[in-house]
């Protein structure tokens, strides 16, 4: 049986751990990019390969490199009480100071979710922006959505 003074010294213990624990659920949950346009969500995330694991990347013919990453998005229609996975049409462009390039989205459908995924090519601590044009699978509607993000070679 524990003593009273063993269970207080494992909650000092504990308690710093368990702050730490909230403090990485926080900043993961502040690193999920999403957008609302009507009653659809766009998410999205630009993340340099070199994060894939090889399976992965030459599953999906992607190039791992410190200087190469890959736009990830998804759309979601939001309902009452859900939502799903929907398919776009979706054009769009990146560019920095010195690139300019068309992005070339690839769909990807797996377990009943749709990703579209666009590879490129930066430099170390430059800020790249991009402009995307989609309309959702079975609306006439068309959005625009732009943003920029500043990326490091890891």
């Amino acid at each position: 049986m524990l003593s009273q003074r063993s269970i207080d010294l494992q909650l000092e213990i504990i308690k710093p751990l368990s702050l730490i624990g909230l403090l990485l659920v926080v900043q993961l949950t502040a690193a999920e990019r999403s957008e609302r346009f009507d009653n659809f969500e766009l998410h999205y995330s630009v993340v340099n390969t070199t994060f894939l694991s090889a399976s992965v990347a030459e599953k999906y013919g992607i190039t791992r490199g410190e200087r190469h990453a890959i736009l990830n998005l998804s759309l979601r229609e939001l309902f009452a009480e859900n939502s799903a996975s929907v398919g776009m049409e979706l054009s769009g462009r990146t560019w920095d100071l010195i690139q300019n390039q068309d992005l070339n989205f690839t769909m990807i459908k797996e377990s009943g979710a749709i990703y579209y995924i666009a590879r490129f090519k930066f430099i170390n601590e430059e800020w790249r922006f991009f402009e995307l044009d989609f309309s959702p699978e079975g609306s006439k509607q068309k959005y625009q959505f732009k943003f920029k993000q500043q990326l490091y070679i890891n």
